[in-house]
């Protein structure tokens, strides 16, 4: 099977999902609202466990989020967040599908989730959310990171598209290839910013844009380090 397929999973594919596992579970919802590309419910879940494994609790905040899948995720995976907000530009019509969909299968979801169409500095953030962003494209990356930054939020991105014009190198290029040297200069840059930074990858069948970069303050804002 090839996860990183662009192609919608359906009910034809229930039959690939059939362990008892949660990403098992998730993945038949999916398929049952017939809409989502496989490539995404991949990317969603391999992000998700990887921040929940960092990041407990807080109000999940999903930028330039698409579906909405990997705020919903991140839910499943740790009820202790009370909320979560999905914000995009635009919203794509199925969203509300796939949101119906998992909503059917874990009650629990639902009144949890709010889609917001709107532009993500528009969006208040605070100290104790999560702010999550999977595949934000060029220089939204680097805004996300900034405005995480400025709350004092813990955050996660998952890179692509990077504009190497305009974008920052630090310099690296000579070192290294330039979306690599790109997501080097922001992991450095938050790190300067006082935060902790963690870096991992996805499985690159998934994706060749596979680096994820979480970060945290390395101080709260009351004073107290980090537990």
């Amino acid at each position: 099977m090839i996860r990183s397929s662009r192609s919608r999973l359906t009910e034809k594919d229930l039959h690939i999902f059939d362990g008892d596992s949660l990403f098992d579970a998730i993945a038949r919802t999916v398929c049952h609202a017939g809409c989502l590309p496989r490539k995404e419910l991949y990317e969603a879940w391999e992000v998700a466990r990887r921040v929940r494994r960092r990041f407990r609790g807080g109000r999940i905040v999903d930028l330039a989020c698409g579906h909405g899948l990997l705020a919903q995720i991140l839910l499943l995976l740790d009820d202790s967040s009370p909320t979560a907000l999905a914000v995009d530009r635009r919203i794509p019509k199925s969203a509300t599908t796939v949101s119906e969909s998992l909503n059917s299968n874990w009650q629990r979801l639902t009144n949890r989730i709010q889609f917001i169409e709107t532009d993500i500095c528009d969006i208040k953030l605070h100290q104790n959310d999560v702010i999550v962003s999977a595949h934000a494209c060029g220089g939204l990356t680097d805004l996300i990171l900034e405005r995480a930054v400025e709350a004092g939020a813990r955050v996660a991105v998952l890179p692509c598209c990077h504009n190497l014009k305009d974008g920052e190198l630090g310099g690296l290029e000579g070192w290294m290839d330039g979306p690599l040297a790109m997501d080097s200069a922001r992991a450095s840059w938050v790190r300067f910013q006082g935060y902790k930074v963690y870096t991992q990858l996805i499985p690159s069948d998934i994706t060749p844009k596979n680096r994820l970069l979480m970060a945290e303050p390395e101080l709260n804002r009351r004073g107290n380090p980090e537990l």
